[in-house]
């Protein structure tokens, strides 16, 4: 019997404690196991913490009487999620069992934690460096209105590369924040590799101490010394305490141990067992939680399917005999011309997820580039202008991390110091849209055209495929002498274009479906723009990235179903947009729809901007529609299950543009 099943309002024992942490670790890789994605290692090395935290340290409970009485805990970590979740059920928020799942659509259990959907969370959260300054506000808030409540927060080793850690060591310091405690799981992995070699943090008990920290460094293992420090933070006043807890990697199971390979992997189900195994925790309900996993995804599944436009026959990708086409991810053809590229003043610089990007392509086989490439660790603001220091001198830097962070997080560094110094600065925005499906909103990047496409001196290009991705990264290299901001997912897409096929900077290509062949490609013809004759088309679908494969896949619906004729326009380069090829489709079709894997409006107002100015198709009579998130953030799903769920596929492209044709018939 675990203790989940005896447990009651008592003390819990060391041994009580201890058993407590590895039936944790064991429900998170059930739940890990699941989702087919999650972070294994971290969940695994901080659980120690998190059971004496939840067990014996902190009062929060449900059964509190006063939420004003309850501690306050908050994870900087977010992809730490499932350490969080599987304590919480413990302490009777819902039933643990229930976190098997984890990143599945519609699920309470975001790949990164959202407090509006699951109980007990108290902060959204998923990009790096942020949760201990809401941690400091939070202790603020509690001595502002005479609470008792502690404040704690749980970070990383690798995490306190950001800057924004230092910005909120400063503060608490500075005010005195006795009711604030931090936690840093120091495993010494980070994505990369190891903490040490990425960027060193250490020595980071002293860097505390010298922002006016009360520091106390135990192992993160040692219940018995875990107990001590809190209570030796508890008892101290006059400054705020950080607890750095020496743990390993992957703890508990031999084969993750100290693997940094194991920071961002499920395991299978051979590995799922055998860690059970070694955990000592194989009576947990294993087979029960798995059902409950496949009986979610089976509804879920059933919600999607209910929400797809239905036509004569499939036409999914790859669904018909015809048709066929391949699936390789974007971001290698980012990577291959990194490394086929021969400028000698190309440099790279990896921000934790270079195998990730494929920005380690650019050194990997290639040794003698080593000198080339610098890794700045989880330190994307100073990352970018770390670049704009290199391409001030002549060099032509690639500095890649997820889109949320290189467009969100460091907008400013890229306004002030890139665009409005003009410098050649190419910046990668990986894993853009719904890429990243099961990591949630934080991950999901749905509003970078909004954020780049609004500087002035900067060029935005969202290329469709791997191999479009391939020509763009030349073009970056060899042709822009300016800041660059490129855009692709992470997932594998459909190839829909050639090496053959038309590529230039600057210019939309057009592409018109000829019929059905074997091979998807061979189905279209594509010319540049300005090579594009006037087939009187019925609609134009004005697409970039991923949902230019949609937009053809449309384009094929409806000419089979309605023998209605697209126009599909590929916009690569956002900008400067090719306002002549939208200007064009809108006179000659008099319908245009655009489609984007991202919030509505950001391509879609920058096509209408063009059609309806002076210069552009005023005075003509347009039908105009957009595709694209229906301003909302993200959720944890497949990639493809969010295409469907947020009317992004081809299938729902073509149901708007019949109806498009038909209005203006009419």
């Amino acid at each position: 019997m675990g203790i989940i099943e005896e447990k009651g309002e008592r003390h819990y024992s060391i041994e009580e404690m201890q058993k407590a942490a590895n039936e944790m670790r064991g429900y998170s890789l059930i739940s890990i196991y699941c989702a087919g994605s999650g972070h294994s290692g971290g969940v695994l090395s901080s659980m120690d913490v998190l059971s004496v935290l939840f067990l014996r340290v902190m009062k929060h409970k449900p059964s509190e009487p006063e939420w004003d009485a309850r501690d306050r805990l908050f994870f900087s970590v977010g992809h730490k999620a499932p350490a969080w979740y599987v304590p919480l059920g413990y302490c009777g928020y819902f039933d643990v069992k229930q976190v098997a799942t984890l990143r599945k659509l519609g699920s309470p259990f975001q790949g990164h934690p959202d407090w509006k959907k699951c109980e007990g969370i108290e902060l959204s959260c998923g990009s790096l460096g942020q949760g201990l300054s809401v941690a400091v506000g939070d202790a603020l808030a509690a001595r502002l209105d005479g609470k008792e409540y502690r404040v704690f927060c749980l970070m990383g080793d690798g995490e306190q590369q950001e800057g924004q850690i230092w910005e909120a060591a400063m503060e608490a310091g500075h005010y005195k924040l006795d009711n604030l405690i931090g936690i840093v799981d120091k495993n010494e992995l980070q994505i990369d590799g190891k903490v040490k070699d990425v960027m060193d943090i250490d020595p980071i008990d002293e860097k505390y101490r010298a922002f006016g920290w009360n520091v106390i460094v135990c192992n993160g293992h040692d219940v018995k010394e875990l107990l001590a420090a809190f209570e030796g933070a508890m008892r101290t006043k006059g400054k705020p305490t950080v607890i750095i807890a020496k743990t390993v990697k992957g703890k508990g199971v031999s084969f993750m141990e100290n693997q940094a390979g194991w920071h961002g992997r499920a395991p299978n189900r051979e590995q799922l067992d055998a860690a059970l195994k070694e955990l000592k925790v194989e009576y947990l309900p294993k087979d029960e939680m798995i059902k409950i996993a496949k009986e979610w995804q089976e509804k879920a599944n059933g919600e999607i399917d209910a929400l797809m436009p239905k036509f004569s026959k499939d036409y999914w990708w790859n669904a018909q005999e015809k048709m066929k086409v391949e699936m390789k991810p974007t971001r290698m053809g980012f990577g291959e011309e990194l490394h086929e590229n021969e400028n000698p003043n190309v440099v790279a610089l990896g921000a934790d997820i270079s195998g990730s990007i494929c920005i380690n392509m650019f050194h990997e086989k290639k040794p003698e580039r080593k000198s080339r490439f610098f890794s700045v660790g989880i330190a994307e603001q100073s990352g970018t202008c770390v670049a704009a220091g290199l391409a001030k001198e002549g060099k032509i830097p690639f500095f890649g991390t997820y889109g949320v962070f290189a467009a969100g997080r460091a907008l400013d560094q890229l306004r002030t110091t890139v665009a409005y110094g003009g410098w050649n600065v190419k910046i990668v925005g990986a894993h853009g849209g719904v890429s990243v499906g099961p990591d949630g909103a934080t991950h999901q990047a749905l509003e970078e055209i909004f954020q780049i496409a609004g500087l002035p001196n900067m060029n935005l290009l969202v290329p469709c495929d791997s191999i479009e991705t391939k020509k763009t990264t030349h073009a970056m290299i060899d042709e822009i002498d300016g800041p660059c901001y490129v855009r692709f997912a992470r997932e594998a897409t459909p190839i829909v274009t050639k090496d053959s096929t038309p590529y230039k900077f600057g210019s939309a290509t057009v592409v018109h479906y000829r019929g059905e062949q074997a091979q998807f490609t061979d189905a279209f013809e594509t010319v540049l723009s300005k090579d594009a004759k006037n087939e009187r088309e019925d609609i134009a679908i004005i697409a970039c990235g991923p949902e230019v494969a949609e937009a053809m896949r449309a384009a094929w619906i409806l000419k089979e179903e309605f023998k209605v004729n697209a126009r599909i326009v590929n916009i690569s380069t956002v900008k400067p947009l090719d306002k002549d090829a939208v200007v064009r489709a809108a006179k000659e079709t008099g319908a245009v729809l655009t489609a984007e894997e991202h919030q509505k409006g950001g391509l879609g107002n920058l096509v209408s901007s063009a059609i309806m100015c002076d210069e552009g198709a005023y005075g003509h009579p347009v039908v105009f529609g957009m595709i694209g998130v229906e301003d909302k953030f993200g959720e944890s799903g497949a990639p493809w299950e969010l295409i469907k769920k947020f009317g992004l596929s081809a299938e729902h492209i073509a149901k708007k543009a019949h109806e498009m044709v038909q209005k203006k018939k009419k």
